[in-house]
């Protein structure tokens, strides 16, 4: 990946919406130039997705939760099992595997105190290998949906 690959990425991940003729005419090249390095990091899996980042609270969703999962069991089984349920659950908007106790945290949004606590009671609690779940509440965001660092 060269200078020109890092520029791309950067201007695209600034505005995902721009046009490849933008996008050609910022980092100095032709059209058809552009368009092949777009498709070449998309094949590559450098640009995985494109997609509109929503405001949670547009949509009532202004309670959030950070979880730290403590499981039983980090077998193969329980931990694929536990990772299909979290995936599916449109609660939990992400999801990360961490090293030591806990073993999982989860980022999860509700409308407000009571959904959340149906959710915690009756969703995280019944997901597969469970043993302790540990919430603490977001006063505020900083910085979300940061920028990937282009180096």
């Amino acid at each position: 990946m060269d200078r020109i690959d890092r520029n791309i990425l950067s201007l695209l991940q600034e505005d995902g919406r721009i046009s490849v003729t933008d996008l050609a005419a910022q980092v100095g090249l032709s059209l058809s130039s552009c368009h092949r390095r777009v498709k070449d990091l998309e094949q590559s899996g450098a640009i995985e997705s494109y997609r509109a980042v929503i405001s949670p609270e547009a949509l009532g969703l202004s309670f959030e939760a950070l979880v730290f999962v403590t499981m039983v069991r980090t077998d193969q089984e329980t931990i694929a099992a536990f990772e299909r349920d979290v995936a599916a659950n449109p609660h939990i908007v992400t999801a990360q595997r961490l090293f030591g106790e806990p073993d999982f945290t989860l980022r999860v949004l509700a409308r407000d105190l009571a959904a959340y606590q149906d959710i915690y009671d009756n969703e995280l609690g019944a997901l597969p290998g469970v043993q302790r779940l540990t919430s603490t509440l977001v006063m505020k965001r900083i910085g979300a949906d940061r920028t990937v660092p282009i180096l």
